[in-house]
């Protein structure tokens, strides 16, 4: 298909056809125009992977590292990498734009999409995009930088207004978005930017003119299209004046094609705002055409190749940080003959993403467990010790199919409930997919108009111990479990609402039932579709139409204090004791924030005990931002692993054996307290306001201004190796305003390693309050063992010394002195120089 002659095409549509383009055609496509041959975009999620256009039965996809593990890589060029592998993705589910990436700020520990950004700092932030988006978008495919603006929280999202001064604003939240949209390579600015659900200083981001016209175009001089989050658009005139292109999805719920034409025909809503829309959308669609993406194309899994999961691997292994090595304990050797036990909530389940618009069914996925198997060579000695879940967990890995005994589950789609004496089958699935389904999106010509319709789940469960299991059943619609032909769960007769599937769910109904070690058992859900449920809110934007269905299963524990005095046995019997802890997608989510840093359950009595016994304790924590670590000085040993994508389990067992040396620094703060962070008195909706009062204290700024003691400090991370800096040196070019920082690195261990580069600014006397630092530069080095490099970084001098002036209303850079601040961490700075500006300057 050709490119069209924008203002050509332009004056051919009609009245009606331009207002159709200004909102999507369905969920991930937007609205074509037959008559002239403009095509349908289609769209996609997003920031873990790409999830297609489907949910159900849906396609399985990549699963990345999410973004604080990607922020914790410090490897921009790394990025590029990802978002080139993301491009190859787009391609094979045949879609023009990547939903992603998040640079919302990680304003607070508890936020419940915080595993979707990347850092608590805003160059590191931008930087990391930027990598991202290039790579996205040298593929060939678009990307859409989201969520635009200071939405940071998911309290109250769609409706709190988020009130912030305008030096914080551009100081901290918007500078992730402005560094590359304003970037010289034309390939890092996104085509396309998704506005927030959140108002910001009394108006939502969607309809806020001063954020679309006046920053993002007007000053930043973005080009692209901006289209809304997901039934984040509120209304039609002032959206569509303020700059906002394309409302999503559709059907439009408020930019209703023959309101657009009654508006523009009354002179309510000029024909000039609704041309410039009209006019970003269809080059928006010519970029479409451009990439020789199909439209309407099918989607496939080609890309799940051994090189896939390569690159999946190397990313996870370059994020996850180790946090402390007393004595050396890491690595471990495999042939050294010691005994090695594994134990913990998560280490035989799965926490790879986050929940919300992050999840996806990945190709596959390794437990920690199964990883550290697989590199010793054998099964090494398990004991769970505790559970953790809020939720259920899922469980496919115990459902076969019983004609031939492969993992998966069948899914049988009927007009006519179970009780019914003749039933009509209109659709049959075969399923390897976690057993979280959502139905938003599917559809069969037979079902009728109000969406009733029924499905039963069936497979063998195959127990791999022997004992009581709970099996857990929540649902949008009504669900009973049954397992060897006996009711287990009844979540069809009563119902309560819950906080599942974005708080439309009930509350989760559980079952046991006493199973033996690798015998079939049949099983069953019988699940009823939306219209079933007995909840009043039983919808919403996320779960609409369909419903939705979770059903997990899991080893009961009966008697909790000795499940943890068997474990505290396997410790003493064993040389060396891997403890996987954390969190998963149903503590880390969209819709909610969390209430604590706490792990769930009793995670810490369990670590407290074990340490007891074994002093070769190794805690490996999985989550998306920070868990209070009361056993930090009780363990020798702990691993940040976040939630390091379907090849996170492969990373870290490298990190562990010594495969790899560990490569990552930590993108945000590691608190001692939830009340220790800046935002901990304003992070929730206060009847509709939230008060972003640290100002730009935010992070690392904050706890270094308040002399505040950290668990684990920004820029922190360990390596197998040790790193030299020496030699430093700072100018300030004369002719382009350059200052040039370059330093000697040595690698003075015994491994190849990489090491971070820190660059940070501190003005030493100011007119304002200013951090102590701030972090303006970085760079990732490469030493092979021994090797000593010249590593120079380049700033801008102007943007290194400026703070954002609210008199003036335009960056300033103040004469005076300037301490260049050379680490490899915020609080381990190991070279300075000062440096003096005999001027002061304003720019924009």
């Amino acid at each position: 298909m050709k490119q069209f002659n924008i203002e050509e095409t332009l004056n051919q549509l009609t009245d009606l056809e331009k207002a159709q383009l200004l909102a999507g055609r369905d969920r991930w496509h937007t609205t074509p125009i037959p008559r002239l041959n403009i095509p349908s975009v289609r769209l996609t999620d997003g920031p873990n992977g790409l999830r297609g256009v489907h949910f159900f039965p849906g396609i399985k996809s990549a699963c990345f590292p999410c973004g604080t593990c990607l922020g914790s890589t410090w490897n921009p060029d790394l990025m590029e990498d990802v978002g080139k592998l993301m491009a190859v993705e787009a391609y094979d589910k045949n879609a023009h734009v990547i939903l992603g990436p998040t640079v919302n700020i990680q304003r607070g520990p508890n936020g419940g999409r915080g595993f979707e950004s990347f850092s608590e700092d805003p160059l590191l932030s931008g930087n990391i995009a930027r990598g991202v988006i290039e790579g996205i978008q040298s593929g060939g495919v678009g990307a859409c930088l989201k969520h635009f603006i200071c939405n940071d929280m998911e309290d109250e999202r769609f409706k709190v207004n988020v009130n912030v001064n305008e030096r914080s604003l551009r100081e901290i939240y918007a500078l992730p978005f402005e560094i590359p949209i304003k970037h010289e390579n034309e390939l890092a600015r996104p085509i396309s930017v998704m506005s927030s659900y959140n108002k910001v200083n009394g108006q939502h981001a969607s309809s806020n003119y001063e954020l679309l016209t006046k920053l993002l175009r007007e000053n930043w001089g973005f080009k692209g299209t901006v289209m809304s989050d997901w039934y984040g658009t509120y209304d039609l005139k002032t959206s569509i004046e303020a700059g906002l292109e394309l409302e999503m999805p559709g059907p439009p719920k408020i930019r209703k094609p023959e309101q657009i034409v009654i508006q523009a025909n009354t002179n309510e809503l000029h024909q000039l705002f609704i041309d410039d829309r009209v006019r970003s959308m269809l080059k928006f669609i010519n970029w479409a055409i451009a990439s020789e993406i199909p439209f309407e194309g099918p989607e496939s899994e080609t890309n799940n190749t051994p090189e896939t999961a390569a690159k999946l691997r190397k990313y996870a292994e370059e994020g996850i940080v180790l946090l402390k090595n007393d004595g050396g304990l890491l690595p471990l050797n495999k042939d050294s003959g010691k005994l090695i036990a594994v134990i913990g909530p998560n280490a035989k389940n799965t926490a790879i993403h986050g929940g919300g618009s992050a999840s996806v069914t990945a190709y596959h996925y390794d437990t920690p467990f199964l990883a550290i198997s697989t590199k010793l060579g054998k099964e090494p000695t398990f004991s769970v010790g505790v559970h953790s879940h809020k939720f259920t967990p899922e469980m496919s890995r115990f459902l076969r199919i019983p004609e031939d005994k492969s993992n998966g589950f069948k899914a049988k789609v009927y007009l006519e409930p179970p009780t019914a004496k003749f039933r009509t089958l209109i659709d049959e699935f075969k399923l390897t997919s976690p057993t979280y389904i959502r139905l938003p999106d599917y559809a069969n010509p037979l079902i009728p108009e109000n969406n009733l319709y029924y499905i039963d789940f069936e497979a063998d469960f195959v127990p791999d111990e022997t004992g009581d299991y709970e099996f857990g059943v929540t649902c949008v619609g009504t669900a009973q479990l049954f397992v060897n032909n006996q009711l287990v769960v009844d979540n069809k007769t009563t119902q309560k609402q819950g906080t599942s599937f974005y708080n439309t769910g009930t509350e989760e109904v559980i079952g046991k039932v006493y199973l033996e070690r690798g015998k079939s058992y049949p099983f069953k859900v019988e699940f009823g579709s939306g219209p079933t449920s007995l909840l009043e809110r039983r919808t919403d934007s996320l779960s609409d139409k369909g419903g939705a269905l979770a059903f997990g299963a899991i080893k009961a524990i009966s008697n909790a204090e000795k499940e943890i005095v068997d474990a505290v046995e396997v410790a003493r019997t064993h040389d060396i004791v891997i403890a996987v802890v954390g969190l998963s997608k149903e503590w880390e989510s969209e819709g909610y924030d969390r209430t604590t840093m706490d792990l769930p359950g009793l995670t810490y009595k369990l670590i407290e005990e074990v340490a007891k016994v074994n002093k070769n304790l190794i805690v490996v924590n999985q989550s998306g931002t920070p868990v209070n670590l009361p056993f930090i000085n009780d363990v020798p040993v702990f691993i940040q692993s976040w939630f390091s994508g379907s090849e996170g389990a492969n990373a870290l067992a490298n990190i562990l054996f010594g495969d790899v040396s560990p490569l990552g620094k930590l993108s945000l703060t590691f608190p001692k307290r939830l009340q220790d962070n800046p935002a901990y008195l304003n992070f929730k909706s206060d009847r509709g306001q939230v008060y972003y009062g640290e100002g730009v204290f935010v992070g690392y700024r904050w706890y270094e201004a308040t002399e505040k003691d950290v668990m684990f400090p920004f820029g922190f991370g360990l390596s197998y190796s040790t790193f030299e800096f020496s030699d430093l040196a700072v100018t300030i070019t004369t002719t382009d305003k350059k200052l040039k920082v370059s330093l000697q690195i040595e690698n003075k261990g015994g491994i190849d390693a990489q090491e971070v580069v820190q660059v940070y600014v501190s003005q030493k006397k100011t007119t304002v309050s200013r951090p102590p630092k701030e972090l303006k530069s970085f760079t990732k080095v490469f030493l092979k063992q021994g090797e000593t490099q010249r590593v120079e970084l380049q700033l801008d001098t102007g943007r290194a010394t400026a703070f954002w002036d609210e008199y003036y209303h335009q960056w300033c850079s103040e004469k005076g002195e300037y301490d260049i601040l050379v680490g490899n961490s915020s609080d381990n700075i190991l070279l300075s120089e000062t440096i003096t500006l005999e001027h002061t300057t304003h720019f924009d």
